[in-house]
């Protein structure tokens, strides 16, 4: 989701692998273990949550979590929580990143001290103030001073249990001085319109005839401010929750005598300051936070066309794209913006057949083909992870539920066997779950994706053709993909592939490991399998499946998946499970009488229907056909006083859901609003808000068949597995070669040294693949120029956004850290450039 920034799309997203803690408190109990989850926040908004690591105070994790971030933060925020089966879950500690130092931690594993959680500093929100200072004349003909202070609003405060009722106190201060008076408390909302004005004296009738008037002014406003304090009236007997304070000194009215701004809400001064950071342990993680500012389509039109033609470029070392994968320090940064910028424009495969015949063609031994980290094995790596993950899904998923759900010890290793467990047994378990998980990858061909059938086709043909002498190579070329970096690795991890939601328990991890183990060995059909294994135990293990029909059965399936022309017969009748899970719904009055109350249901779509169910596995309670699905809105909290709520529209009524968090409702109006895309009756305009009292809360209508008075959100792309955004994609390409254009120039510099010189290469120069130095360089200079313009549009933007932007608006509030060090940059760009 974008926002929309006078012409320019903002997107963000958080890639986060959350590692493992250490050191944590021990316990007060006779076992000192702890059961311990973490939350990752933004804010004190949580989106997701870690699997529970029962009796330990060092927890490993080993979790994944990634997301389009739908809103403005300020802190991304980690918390660990210490289960508690009778009482609320106890939190142990936090880390709270600011927004502003991601970028320190940019892709590093980091250990992070836990801070305490102090409810002073839990803070989040802003509040729009506006001060006057004025003349009063009173009754006796005294001119005096007061000072009105407006409270207009506060937008995104935090819940707190469940619920938010906000009130502020506003505060007069000085020396000698300090008048308190307070707002109406505000239910069930945390974007509060207060629109209170008090009125303080600020200068006092007698002070007149000491002091001339400016000079009393000027001494007392200098000593006064006002503060404004956040609260969540609570009915808890321990009082009133702190929300986050402000303090503004009275000298802003030097200039004039009237004063409007946004602040961000601070922490009050009293946290846990005295307590040693240490006490509570750490925690490692990796978090890689992406920002990209997107322009239209046209500005990257001379970029994106000079990466689109590199399949037809000759030869394909020349290209943009191949130069990009020899700049970037980790080949798999060129590959994923690349393999989406091809998969959008439909490109893709003549791409990855120009490479990979390229790598081909510099394998000298067959044995090795394909088996190292090239720019055209972390194409086809991504490929299959975008256009493959619902085939992985449909092929693995069951048996993998199956596996985890029946717990059988299938520990094989001698040294390993626990008390009481037979090894003949563990044996015939792995064999039945090898067999399972091989039987559904061999006889899954026919729903193998066509793109990813047509890019093994290329591969088969480019390795057949350069090793003619060997005929497994046509089969190695293709397994060394399917099996060795699509199934093995699902089977391995499947929590990275959506298989499983969390880590799998270590029983289930050594199950699979040595099912992968097996499943990988069967796949690559290698002469000498027993002797691939360096245990013994694995090579006696794999005598069970040293019969033909193994062999047979996986050339079968790559003769089918790279077969030119295969088609899925299949791929429209079985409908596809897309998302599930629990939300909240409101009743939708199909029946006349009876409560329109909130319950917890059950979610699933698939490609066929929405359906919600009182839990997991029962009958579905009511389904909407994806052809009566007419829009997917958002709908605004005063609707019900509730926050990440949307709406899915039919002939008939509306169904008001209201999700988890704002991602978890970012995603699910996703989903389902590409799933309905293409439907002949969808609406162009809707509701934003609910009926109800007999009336649309939006536009006031009676009549609750009136059409819409608010234009539905523009459509998205219909293809469900593969929404991309190519315009986004081509901006991250640029971005990589902005950042590596030092990298870029050196590799100028090697094509004029081959061109010249024809001897051996210069160290410096050896690291670049360069077959054609005057094609290479003409498409460089071709690129450096294109990165250079698209630089000077963004250069430009920021110049313009800093002459327009004012500190203290809504969009920057006072305080807002980030806003603070742009304009610190922009105020040295200008100094400089001057």
């Amino acid at each position: 989701m974008a926002v929309e920034d006078e012409g320019l799309r903002v997107f963000q997203s958080v890639k986060i692998k959350i590692g493992e803690a250490k050191n944590l408190p021990s316990y007060p109990g006779p076992s000192k273990m702890r059961d311990c989850y973490c939350t990752v926040n933004l804010d004190q908004e949580e989106v997701f949550r870690t699997k529970i690591v029962e009796k330990s105070l060092c927890p490993f994790y080993g979790e994944d979590f990634y997301c389009e971030i739908p809103r403005s933060f300020r802190h991304l925020s980690f918390y660990i929580f210490d289960r508690d089966v009778f009482r609320r879950d106890s939190i142990i500690g936090k880390v709270a990143i600011q927004k502003e130092d991601l970028q320190k931690y940019h892709n590093r594993d980091t250990w992070f001290q836990l801070q305490h959680v102090d409810a002073d500093s839990e803070v989040q929100g802003k509040v729009h103030l506006e001060l006057r200072l004025s003349e009063v004349i009173t009754d006796t003909g005294v001119v005096c001073h007061k000072l009105a202070t407006r409270i207009v609003e506060c937008q995104g405060l935090p819940i707190v249990n469940g619920q938010c009722d906000p009130y502020a106190t506003v505060t007069l201060a000085g020396p000698f001085r300090s008048e308190a008076k307070k707002t109406k408390v505000k239910r069930k909302t945390n974007n509060p319109q207060f629109d209170e004005v008090f009125y303080f004296e600020v200068t006092r009738p007698c002070s007149y005839s000491k002091k001339s008037h400016f000079d009393f002014e000027e001494e007392d406003v200098d000593k006064l401010e006002i503060r404004v304090d956040l609260w969540n009236a609570s009915n808890l007997k321990f009082g009133d929750e702190f929300l986050g304070e402000l303090r503004i000194p009275l000298k802003v009215l030097r200039q004039s005598s009237s004063y409007e701004a946004w602040y961000f809400l601070q922490p009050r001064d009293n946290g846990s300051k005295s307590l040693k950071p240490d006490d509570l342990g750490s925690l490692r993680l990796n978090v890689v936070y992406t920002e990209d500012h997107v322009f239209s389509s046209d500005y990257y039109r001379p970029l994106r066309d000079l990466l689109l033609k590199s399949a037809d470029v000759e030869p394909v070392s020349a290209s943009a794209a191949h130069i990009l994968g020899e700049v970037c320090r980790e080949k798999q940064e060129a590959a994923v913006p690349l393999v989406r910028l091809f998969l959008h424009y439909g490109r893709i495969v003549p791409f990855i057949s120009a490479i990979a015949s390229a790598e081909v063609t510099r394998t000298q031994d067959p044995n090795t083909i394909f088996r190292g980290n090239s720019l055209a094995s972390k194409c086809i790596d991504e490929t299959m992870k975008l256009a493959g993950m619902h085939y992985l899904h449909v092929t693995l998923k069951p048996a993998i539920e199956e596996i985890c759900q029946s717990h059988k010890s299938c520990e094989i290793d001698p040294v390993k066997l626990k008390d009481g467990e037979n090894l003949e047994n563990n044996m015939e378990n792995l064999r039945q779950y090898v067999d399972r998980v091989f039987h559904a990858i061999t006889e899954s061909g026919v729903s193998c994706p066509t793109i990813m059938c047509d890019i093994f086709f290329s591969l088969r043909e480019a390795a057949a053709k350069r090793f003619q002498d060997d005929p497994d190579v046509r089969y190695t070329a293709v397994s060394s993909f399917i099996f060795l970096r699509f199934f093995a690795p699902a089977i391995l991890s499947p929590n990275l592939f959506q298989l499983t939601p969390h880590h799998t328990d270590p029983q289930t991890s050594r199950t699979l490991t040595l099912i992968s183990k097996t499943v990988q060995t069967l796949g690559s059909l290698s002469k000498s399998k027993s002797a691939s294994f360096k245990e013994s135990y694995m090579a006696t293990f794999y005598e069970f499946f040293n019969e033909q029909k193994y062999a047979d059965a996986v050339k079968n399936f790559l003769d089918l998946i790279s077969s030119s022309g295969r088609r899925d017969p299949k791929s429209v009748e079985q409908p596809i499970l897309l998302k599930e899970g629990f939300m909240i719904k409101r009743a939708q009055g199909r029946k006349r009488f009876g409560m329109k109350n909130f319950k917890k249901r059950w979610f699933r779509l698939t490609n066929h229907e929405f359906t919600y169910h009182k839990s997991k596995g029962d009958q579905p309670l009511y389904s909407i056909s994806i052809e009566n699905i007419l829009a997917v809105e958002k709908l605004e909290e005063e609707s019900f006083k509730m926050k990440n709520m949307f709406q899915v529209i039919q002939p008939e009524r509306a169904l008001y859901i209201q999700a988890n968090n704002c991602v978890e409702a970012k995603d699910w109006i996703d989903i389902l609003t590409k799933v309905s895309q293409c439907n002949q009756k969808r609406l162009t305009v809707y509701h934003p808000s609910a009926y109800l009292g007999g009336h649309w809360l939006c536009c006031r209508a009676s009549s609750d068949s009136a059409p819409g008075c608010s234009p539905c959100t523009s459509g998205l792309p219909a293809n469900i597995q593969l929404d991309i955004d190519g315009d986004r994609e081509t901006e991250r390409i640029y971005s990589l070669f902005n950042s590596y254009m030092s990298k870029l120039e050196k590799m100028q510099e090697a094509c004029g040294s081959k061109s010249v010189y024809d001897g051996p290469e210069q160290e410096e120069y050896s690291t670049f693949v360069i077959d054609d130095p005057q094609e290479t360089y003409k498409t460089l200079k071709q690129v450096i120029a294109g990165v250079g313009a698209l630089e000077q549009e963004h250069a430009q933007y920021k110049r313009d956004k800093f002459k327009k932007t004012r500190y203290g608006s809504q969009e920057h509030p006072i305080g807002d850290k980030s806003f603070q060090s742009y304009i610190r940059q922009q105020s040295e760009t200008s100094t400089h450039s001057i």
